[in-house]
Order: structure tokens, then sequence, then C-alpha cells
């Protein structure tokens, strides 16, 4: 099981944190935390529930971590491992994370793929998303897989929604002339732009668009 104690700053002050793999007594704290992460108009059923919760840590332990600052539980990141076609990257989030109660998880699957990631909002700004991405790298090395992948929401897109198609959207955001509060994060914590893809998600915000961001594993055999 994982388990790095390190310090994060509030401005200059160094505050304990640590990231860990998150259990059973977690449960009610993560539920808040979705429910503070994703406030309408995202929709509540798909905050965690503790059926999906038990199945992260009983079918992939290694892939349910969360991190706390100061003893607070502040933030929870949960992936799977699944096997990853990159000719037929198309699919929706629903399918490939089994709705977010991961039984399709494949012990054998090459690509370890991101649920969810969620910051309790009170513990922003304190780098908390990119020291549990940074774990689920290791993760990735650690398992000697070829990549980690996931479904970025675009939550930006909405207010150019009527002048840019959201493949459009996308280049603004990588040529730094848009930021967006999710692809702009994931793409500072390492992880690149490998397609937009439509109806992978239902988010009014986004207009039901993600774009996949990869990180490859720099230690795997590449072709």
């Amino acid at each position: 099981m994982y388990r790095k104690e390190l310090y994060v700053f509030e401005g200059d002050k160094p505050r304990k944190a640590v990231i860990r793999n998150y259990s059973r007594s977690d449960f009610f704290e993560l539920i808040q935390i979705q429910a503070q992460s994703f406030p309408p108009p995202f929709p509540s059923e798909l905050w965690w529930n503790q059926e999906q919760l038990t199945n992260h840590v009983t079918l992939f332990p290694e892939g349910a971590i969360c991190v706390e600052v100061d003893g607070v539980l502040a933030g929870s990141m949960t992936g799977l491992l699944v096997s990853f076609d990159p000719a037929h990257p198309e699919h929706k989030w629903e399918d490939v994370t089994d709705n977010g109660y991961i039984q399709n998880h494949d012990p054998n699957g090459d690509t370890l793929y991101i649920v969810d990631i969620c910051i309790r909002p009170s513990h922003r700004k304190l780098g908390l998303g990119q020291l549990m991405m940074q774990a689920m790298y290791e993760l990735v090395v650690q398992k000697g897989l070829k990549r980690l992948l996931g479904g970025g929401r675009m939550p930006g897109y909405g207010r150019y929604a009527d002048s840019w198609t959201p493949q459009k959207y996308l280049e603004q955001v990588i040529a730094g002339a848009v930021k967006d509060p999710v692809i702009t994060f994931l793409m500072r914590c390492g992880r690149t732009p490998v397609q937009v893809v439509a109806d992978y998600l239902e988010d009014e915000e986004s207009r039901n668009y993600a774009t996949l961001m990869e990180w490859i594993n720099p230690f795997h055999g590449h072709e």
C-alpha cells in the first residue's frame, strides 16, 4: 500500500501532508468532498456512493488514493486498469469506468485510467492535485504500464461553444490563448492531449465533450 509524507505550502507556510490509499473509514468524508467539488450544474448522481467506494478499495486498492493536510482529508483520486487501443480511442466515461463502479477493472491491463480527481475547495492552490497525479505516475512505473490516461472535462468550452468547435477550443488552450480549469491543470501535471471525444460525460459546461489526456511511462519500451 502507498503512503508518502511531505510538506505543501500555503504561501510561505509549510503544512504537513500525507498521500495514502483511502479506506472504508474515509468514505463519508470522500462523499462530502465530492459534493463540495462538483456543485450544480454537475449531476449529483455522479458523486461517489458507498457501493462505488467499496469497489474501489476492494477491486483495485492501489488506485484509490487520497491526500490529508494537517490531518484533514482534502482530496482524492481514483483509477483502474484497462487495456487501451490507441487506434480506437473513442469511449464514454460510463463505459470505461463502469459508471464509477470499476467492476471491469482488468488486472492485466496496460493503462492506468483515471476515474476521478477532486480537491476540497478550501484546500485548493496547495498543489494537491499535482501531488496525487505524481503518485499515480509512480504507480504506472511500479506496475510497468504503458500510460496513464483519462478524459478531462472542458468546463470553459461552454463560453465559446457558439463560436468555436471543441477542437478549436482545445487548440486555443494548448496555445495558451485560453485557460481551461481542467485541461490547463492536467497539462501542468504533465499530461498531454490525445484528442477531443464527444458525449464523454453528461456535463453542461463542457457540452458533454472531453479531451483524452495521457502520460506515457518514460521507462516503458516504445515502438
